[in-house]
C-alpha cells in the first residue's frame, strides 16, 4: 500500500485496513485544478493539510467544490520535495480521539505543490488566472514581519524593499509581486485571508503588503494605481479568521500503526529547517474556523465544511476568545513549565496539581473576565472542552518542544492583551498572579537548565538569541544572580505590546 496516484487503485486493500480513500479522482481533480485555480495556500504544513485540505476534501467529496487546493511554499523547500511530489501531493489525515480511537483518511485535495519563488512562472499562471477566488496562510506569526525587535527590516525583507517585485524573495514580497502581476492583467478582485493564530491577522497581512506595495511605488518599481488596487478592500480583501485545531508533530506511534497496517513509507522527515513532517498527519478531531465572509471574487461554500461564516466584529471576539483566554496562553503557560518539570507531552504536564491549577487560573480566573462572548462560541464552553478533553488527550502525542517555538512572537498576543486589559478597566494589572508567573516561566525556561540542573535544548525562536544574550550571569540556584539583566526584556514593547513596569507587573 503506497500513497500515490497509482498506489490508491486497489481500493479493497485500504478499506481493508480502516483507511477511508476519496470518492473523487485525485489525479483528474488536479489537472482541472491547474486549469483552473480557484484556492491557493502559502504555508503548506501539517494544519493547512489536515484541516484546511480536509475542508475542501469535504467539499469536493459533496460535489460543492470541482477544484482543490494550490500549495506554495516560500520557507521549507524540503516539505515540497519529501512529502509532497513523492506522494502525488496525497496527504493521510489522521484523527486522534481521547478514548484512543483512530480515524485515517487519504486526502486528494492537494493538487499541486509550488516553490516560490523559483517556480515563477507557474505562480504567475496562477495569480493571473481570473478564475482565482482566495489564497490562504498559515505561515505563523514570524512570515507577516517586516521588522526585527530593533524595529529595523529584516534582512530579507529589505533587500526585497530595495530590488523591487522582479526580485521578491519573502513571503511578503512574494504575494505582493505576485499582485502586481495580477493588477497588470486587469487587477481582478481577490481575498487574501490569514489563517494563522495571530490576533487581527488580516489586519497584519494588509498592513505588510500594503508597506511593501508602498515602498516599491515610492521608489519607482509599481504605479500609483497597484497602491489604489491593493489598498481598496472591495478590490484586495483581507478578512479576519479565528482557527483553531491542535496539530502535534507526526508521532512514532501513528508511524508505527500505519506500518503495521501495510502502508509503507510513512516516515517522519525532520527538514533542513527543523520542520517536522510525513505523508501523514495526526490532529485532535475538535476544529473551529471562524471566517469573516468578505470575498470580492467568490469563494467555495465553506459553510458547508462547517466553517463559521461571519462579521469582523465576530471574528476578533472568537479569536480573542481563544487566542488570549483559552487556549494559546494556557499552551504558552504551561508549556515552559513541562521543559523545566521534565513533562515531554503537554498532556503529561496537565495532569500535574500545580500546572493544571496554573492553566485554570490564566483561564477562568483572568481570561475570561476580560473575554467577550462572541455569540455563535460560548467561551466557558471552549474553555470546558479544552479542560475536561482536548488539554488531557495523552493520544494527541503533542510536545511541550513544538509548543515551545516562537514564544517570543506569542506573549504580546497571548499574554500583553488581557495585561493591557486589566489595565484599561482598573489603571492596572498588578492584582494579576497567573499571566506574570507565566511569563517568569518562560523568563526561566530560557536559562535552558530544568529544575535539577540539567541543560536542555531551547525550542526555535527568532529572537533566542538576544533572550539568552540577555540573560548572561543569571545562574540557575543563584537568586542573587539576577539584579536588573530582565529589565530590557520586560520594558520591551515590541515584546509584550506594553511596557511590563507600567502596567503593574513587571
Amino acid at each position: 500500500m503506497i500513497l500515490s496516484y497509482d498506489g490508491i487503485r486497489d481500493a479493497a486493500a485500504w478499506r481493508k485496513a480502516g483507511i477511508a480513500l476519496p470518492a473523487y479522482d485525485p489525479r483528474a481533480l488536479a489537472e482541472r485544478t491547474k486549469k483552473e485555480p480557484r484556492w491557493v495556500h502559502f504555508g503548506i504544513g501539517n494544519i493547512f493539510r489536515i484541516f484546511l485540505g480536509g475542508v475542501a476534501d469535504t467539499l469536493i467529496e459533496s460535489g460543492d467544490m470541482d477544484t482543490g487546493v494550490t500549495c506554495v511554499e516560500t520557507f521549507d523547500y524540503d516539505v515540497v520535495d519529501r512529502i509532497y511530489r513523492p506522494f502525488d501531493n496525497l496527504a493521510l489525515a489522521v484523527t486522534l480521539h481521547s478514548g484512543g480511537r483512530q480515524d485515517r483518511r487519504v486526502l486528494g485535495s492537494l493538487t499541486e505543490a509550488v516553490k516560490a519563488p523559483m517556480d515563477w512562472a507557474r505562480l504567475r499562471e496562477i495569480f493571473t488566472a481570473q478564475s482565482l477566488q482566495m489564497v490562504t496562510f498559515t505561515i505563523t506569526e514570524k512570515g507577516y514581519a517586516l521588522r526585527g525587535a530593533d524595529g529595523k527590516y529584516l534582512t530579507h525583507v529589505r533587500a526585497d524593499m530595495e530590488n523591487g517585485p522582479s526580485r521578491a524573495g519573502s513571503a511578503m514580497g512574494v504575494v505582493t509581486a505576485l499582485l502586481y502581476e495580477r493588477w497588470r492583467v486587469g487587477g481582478a478582485p481577490l481575498a487574501l485571508v490569514s489563517m494563522d493564530n495571530v490576533s487581527h491577522n488580516g489586519e497584519k497581512l494588509r498592513r505588510s503588503v500594503l508597506e511593501t506595495t508602498d515602498v516599491w511605488t515610492r521608489k519607482g518599481y509599481t504605479e500609483a494605481e497597484f497602491l489604489t488596487y491593493v489598498g481598496d478592500e472591495r478590490r484586495i480583501s483581507f478578512p479576519w479568521t479565528m482557527i483553531d485545531k491542535i496539530t502535534p508533530r507526526p508521532g512514532e506511534a501513528v508511524r508505527d500503526t500505519l506500518t503495521a497496517a501495510g502502508v509503507e513509507n510513512m516516515d517522519v522527515v525532520v527538514t533542513s529547517r527543523k520542520t517536522y513532517i510525513a505523508p501523514f498527519v495526526n490532529a485532535e478531531a475538535p476544529q473551529y474556523l471562524v471566517v469573516e465572509d468578505s470575498f470580492p471574487n467568490g469563494r467555495p461554500p465553506l459553510e458547508k465544511a462547517g466553517v463559521y461564516m461571519t462579521d469582523r466584529e465576530t471574528v476578533n471576539k472568537s479569536e480573542r476568545m481563544k487566542v488570549t483566554a483559552c487556549l494559546n496562553p494556557i499552551h504558552t503557560a504551561l508549556c515552559t513549565y513541562d521543559r523545566l518539570l521534565g513533562y515531554e507531552l503537554f498532556a503529561d504536564g496537565m495532569r500535574d496539581t500545580d500546572l493544571k491549577e496554573l492553566a485554570r487560573q490564566v483561564g477562568y480566573v483572568e481570561g475570561l473576565p476580560v473575554v467577550e462572548d462572541p455569540g455563535i462560541l460560548s467561551p466557558r464552553a471552549f474553555l470546558d472542552e479544552l479542560m475536561a478533553e482536548r488539554f488531557p488527550n495523552p493520544y494527541l502525542g503533542d510536545t511541550a518542544a513544538r509548543i515551545a517555538v516562537d514564544v517570543s512572537q506569542m506573549v504580546g498576543i497571548r499574554f500583553g492583551e488581557n495585561i493591557k486589559a486589566y489595565v484599561a478597566r482598573e489603571g492596572s494589572a498588578a492584582r494579576l498572579t497567573a499571566i506574570p508567573l507565566a511569563i517568569a516561566g518562560w523568563l526561566r525556561y530560557l536559562l535552558a537548565v530544568d529544575d535539577n540542573g540539567k541543560p536542555f535544548e531551547l525550542s526555535p525562536d527568532p529572537m533566542l538569541t538576544e533572550l539568552t544574550a540577555a540573560l548572561q550571569g543569571v545562574a540557575f540556584g543563584r537568586p542573587e544572580s539576577l539584579r536588573e539583566q530582565l529589565r530590557p526584556i520586560l520594558t520591551n514593547e515590541r515584546i509584550f505590546g506594553v511596557d511590563l513596569y507600567q502596567a503593574g507587573v513587571g
